[in-house]
């Protein structure tokens, strides 16, 4: 029998490949073409929930035919880590080989979680957001709040950011990294409104919660704005959604599934999906008065868009550790 062997990737490893946020953009634009042109798998995610409804540790599987990429991703999110220091998404993918299925690598999938999911937020936001967009609002300053932030900064002129967080320190730590790192002025928020009135994109990325808050109400937005809602509706009064001209997310079928688990109770009905908007299916923006939306729930695709540009460039650098199968 022919002996087979697969790589594994460290944290370490898949961060020091040194893929840019441009390429991992680039590459999603590529996944969610196929997607809307039907040429993917992408199955709702199964997923338990020990120690709370608000915990998770999904399987994530996917093909891109396009790409030679079938895989699976095996990630959690743990809201009360912090409290450990423990990050709250971990997890771990497995690439497999699309001719034979066997196994190829498997490797840790902190870093491609955080730059994949920035990079959905700014592949939609080219099709919602107004393209002269200069100032970001930030709800959250944690780990997606900085990837969304560095993915943003790739393909809108941004030169003003304004963050907030419910612990005023982890804003302070936000503004003074992201000043030097991406050379915006950051004003650091003493309430959640300063961060979504008078900004031409709003994230919001904090914990994914079952019971909303409800924090953003229905007159914050301005007209023209676009909202990335990373922690889905969590952080949206639903009558501040309901102000929203389109409202979109990158998978309708996980959308409606996630719905049926009881997430997104109250919200407007789905007006496009991203691979909708890539293939031209559906019209983005249409003016510059649309407020837009996307709630992008973080599909395999994503995942699996990236992990065999960082499989292959591992290889040619030498990173890894290679263990029989």
């Amino acid at each position: 029998m022919v002996k087979t062997e697969l790589l594994y990737l460290s944290q370490a490893d898949v961060a020091a490949v040194g893929l840019s946020m441009a390429e991992i953009i680039k590459a999603l634009e590529i996944a969610f073409r196929d997607k809307g042109e039907g040429k993917t798998e992408v199955p709702p995610k199964p997923g338990i929930h020990p120690g709370g409804a608000d915990n998770f540790i999904h399987a994530m599987p996917a093909y891109i035919p396009s790409m030679k990429s079938a895989g699976v991703k095996w990630v959690s999110g743990f809201v009360n880590n912090y409290k450990r220091n423990l990050p709250y998404i971990t997890g771990v993918l497995i690439l497999n080989d699309v001719e034979t299925g066997i196994p190829i690598s498997v490797m840790d999938c902190v870093w491609i979680t955080a730059m994949r999911t920035g990079a959905a937020t700014a592949l939609s936001a080219r099709y919602l957001a107004r393209p002269e967009s200069s100032v970001a609002g930030i709800l959250g300053c944690g780990v997606q709040g900085r990837t969304n932030l560095e993915a943003l900064k790739v393909l809108f002129p941004l030169r003003r950011v304004v963050a907030y967080d419910i612990n005023p320190e982890a804003t302070a730590n936000y503004a003074q990294e992201m000043e030097k790192r991406f050379e915006v002025e950051v004003i650091r928020a003493k309430k959640p409104r300063e961060a979504v009135s008078g900004c031409d994109i709003i994230v919001t990325a904090g914990p994914i919660l079952k019971k909303p808050h409800r924090t953003i109400q229905a007159d914050w937005m301005d007209e023209g704005s676009f909202a990335s809602l990373v922690d889905f509706d969590s952080y949206w009064h639903p009558d501040a959604l309901r102000m929203t001209s389109k409202f979109c997310t990158d998978d309708t079928a996980q959308f409606l599934h996630y719905k049926s688990l009881g997430y997104f109770q109250d919200v407007p009905p789905v007006y496009a999906d991203l691979g909708d908007l890539v293939t031209n299916k559906k019209i983005g923006r249409e003016t510059s008065v649309e407020r837009t939306m996307a709630v992008n729930l973080g599909l395999a695709i994503d995942d699996m868009a990236v992990a065999p540009l960082i499989y292959r460039r591992a290889l040619e650098m030498g990173f890894g550790t290679k263990l029989a199968l």
